[in-house]
C-alpha cells in the first residue's frame, strides 16, 4: 500500500513488515499519473511512497525529509512547465547531502523541451510506461554514470 505524503509521522516505509519490498518514490503534479504509476509499480512488487510537487514546492512537504524519511531505492520525479526552472529546482534538490546518492528516474510528458536542457548530459529515453517500469528495475550498475540519475523517460506518446 501506498504511504501518503505527509508529516513524518508514518513509520519509515516497510517498518516492522518482514522482508521489505523495494521502496519507490514517486513525485508528480498530477494525482491521476501518481495514482497510475503507483499501481503499475506495485503491481511489480514495489512499495510506492507519493509526493506532490506542488506540496514541495509551496513547502508542505519536505522533499529532503521525506527521502531520507522513507529511503527510497528509487526516485521517480516529473519535471513539467516552466522546464527550466523546475530543472534548477530539482537539482538544487539534488545537491543536498542526504539525497546526492540517490537514483532518480526523470519523468517528463515534452521530451524535446527536456532534450534542450539535459541532453548533452543525459539521453532521454522515449519510453512509456513498462520502459519506465524497466529502467527503475534496473541495477545501478547498468544506468548512465551521471550522478543519481538513472535515466530521463519521456512520458508522452511521440
Amino acid at each position: 500500500m501506498a504511504d501518503r505524503a505527509g508529516g513524518h509521522d508514518d513509520p519509515p516505509s516497510g517498518a516492522g513488515h518482514g522482508a521489505r519490498k523495494p521502496v519507490i518514490a514517486v513525485f508528480n503534479a498530477s494525482s491521476d499519473t501518481v495514482d497510475m504509476l503507483r499501481t503499475a509499480l506495485e503491481e511489480q512488487g514495489f512499495q510506492t511512497v507519493i509526493g506532490h510537487i506542488p506540496e514541495v514546492k509551496s513547502g508542505q512537504l519536505d522533499l529532503i525529509g521525506f527521502i531520507q524519511h522513507h529511503a527510497p531505492t528509487v526516485i521517480v520525479y516529473d519535471i513539467s512547465p516552466p522546464y527550466d526552472a523546475n530543472w534548477t529546482f530539482l537539482r538544487l534538490v539534488r545537491s543536498a547531502e542526504a539525497v546526492k546518492t540517490r537514483r532518480f528516474v526523470i519523468t517528463t510528458t515534452n521530451k524535446p523541451a527536456l532534450d534542450n536542457l539535459v541532453g548533452e548530459v543525459l539521453p532521454v529515453l522515449g519510453v512509456e510506461l513498462n520502459g519506465l517500469i524497466e529502467v527503475v528495475q534496473q541495477k545501478p550498475e547498468t544506468q548512465p554514470r551521471e550522478p543519481s540519475i538513472a535515466a530521463v523517460v519521456s512520458t508522452s506518446s511521440e
